[in-house]
């Protein structure tokens, strides 16, 4: 799948996925989501990212996810 927002590159985060343009994880936009940060407060601290953006990182990560083929063990 290709993303239009998301990139990886060598050169910047040591190839980690950031957003296009930016110095921006995708995982650091993931972990204020997953505190309960809305995309609105995250929009106001992040000016240079868009709603799409952000909702490109959550498919990013659902993608990451099903293509994994080890997964992180979750207690019952």
């Amino acid at each position: 799948m290709e993303f239009k927002y998301i990139e990886r590159n060598p050169k910047v985060l040591g190839g980690k996925p950031i957003f296009k343009g930016t110095r921006i994880p995708i995982y650091l936009i993931l972990d204020y989501l997953s505190a309960g940060e809305t995309i609105e407060n995250i929009l106001e601290n992040y000016p240079q990212l868009s709603k799409e953006a952000i909702l490109e990182a959550i498919k990013y990560a659902s993608e990451y996810v099903r293509l994994e083929e080890e997964l992180i063990e979750i207690p019952n």
